[in-house]
């Protein structure tokens, strides 16, 4: 005789079952822990809150100020061809042998006088300024000339430091020759030399004006003047004054 099981007895073994295994899977523990091992700690859970009066209690650090350093913009490296003219006057210090003390030769052939200047050189984009000039100056004769002309053909140099203004001191130097006579003629000659200070005020860029100071000594071989008088060689001494005006062209950029 066989047996059947009863009515329902499927139904509750599957339900048994489920619940044994939903319950082994709650006690297994989850992937990548290990069995026993504390659960770690939640990272805000372990640091204190700030506290808002402390903070404010603390002193701020001082802030310095940004300061913005005024610069001088760098000077353009320019170079010039540099030319112009200039109101001479050669003041006369002393004319030496040529205008003796005393004795019939006391009459100076050789005192002070007034002229002009015609220059051109060329200006580097540093200091330094180099050119030639040509002076042309009437001279006091004491009435022994009708016309005494004194001229001059010169090397000059300068050199100009940047100071940063438009009005720019510069020192000159040079050498040069001479001729001297009636009317433009050449009865005596010689050479100079000088050195001075001068200031140089630059009106725009392509023109400056500048005044100029020099001492000049000057030597002149002997020669006879008009009244048959035997003028011994000389060195005679000036103090030269300039006003000058001179324009630019630009020849380049470094």
């Amino acid at each position: 005789m066989r047996l059947r099981p009863p009515p329902g007895a499927l139904a509750v073994a599957a339900i048994a079952a489920g619940a044994l295994l939903s319950s082994a899977a709650a006690a297994a523990p989850p992937d990548g822990e290990v069995e026993g091992a504390l659960p770690s700690a939640a990272p805000d859970a372990a640091l204190p809150a700030p506290d808002a009066e402390a903070v404010s209690a603390q002193p701020l650090a001082p802030v310095k100020p940004r300061v913005e350093l005024a610069t001088r913009p760098p000077p353009l490296h320019v170079e010039y061809a540099q030319y112009g003219v200039a109101l001479a006057a050669e003041i006369s210090l002393d004319a030496g042998a040529a205008c003796p003390r005393s004795g019939p030769l006391y009459s100076c052939i050789l005192g002070s006088g007034g002229g002009l200047a015609i220059r051109s050189g060329y200006r580097s984009p540093g200091p330094w300024y180099f050119g030639g000039a040509y002076q042309f100056t009437k001279m006091d004769s004491s009435n022994l000339y009708r016309l005494g002309i004194f001229q001059q053909l010169r090397a000059e140099m300068r050199y100009l430091p940047d100071i940063g203004y438009r009005a720019a001191p510069y020192f000159s130097a040079g050498i040069g020759g001479v001729i001297y006579g009636n009317e433009w003629g050449a009865e005596t000659g010689g050479a100079l030399i000088f050195g001075g200070v001068g200031v140089e005020l630059e009106v725009s860029r392509r023109a400056v004006l500048g005044v100029s100071c020099v001492y000049r000594p000057v030597l002149l071989a002997g020669w006879k003047d008009t009244a048959n008088y035997e003028r011994a060689t000389a060195i005679a001494q000036f103090v030269g004054f300039e006003l000058l005006l001179e324009v630019r062209t630009e020849l380049g950029r470094r």
